[in-house]
């Protein structure tokens, strides 16, 4: 006989501190905004990409929400992240970051931002 494990979901206060940083990879611009629990810990992220509207988007609008839900429920940035780092998909290339100076995707690019920025915080 097996248990479900049962997770609780941790929400963030209603006013919450955020990083919005700015961002381009391959000439596509975007901003990324990481919502933080009151211990630093990010527990949610969005981004905005120039070209709204796309089907890149709103696949993007998923990933985020998606991701939130992750952290929220426990899983670390750091372990999150490690999951879609490497992903590979247009736009790719060259970034505005000189710690990340090459992405191969927006997802390759927001998760080695939340390694570099969050990674050891649990």
């Amino acid at each position: 006989m097996t248990t479900a494990a049962v997770s609780r979901r941790e929400a963030l206060p209603s006013t919450r501190r955020s990083v919005t940083h700015k961002f381009a990879i391959g000439g596509h611009e975007g901003y990324l905004t990481v919502g933080l629990f009151s211990d630093g810990r990010p527990g949610e992220i969005f981004v905005k990409m120039s070209k709204e509207g796309s089907t890149l988007s709103g696949l993007i609008q998923g990933f985020c929400r998606a991701f939130s839900l992750a952290l929220q429920h426990g899983l670390s940035a750091g372990e999150a992240a490690e999951r879609f780092r490497g992903m590979r998909f247009e736009p790719l290339g060259p970034t505005s970051n000189p710690e990340i100076p090459e992405a191969s995707s927006i997802l390759d690019y927001v998760a080695r931002y939340l390694l570099l920025n969050y990674g050891d915080r649990r």
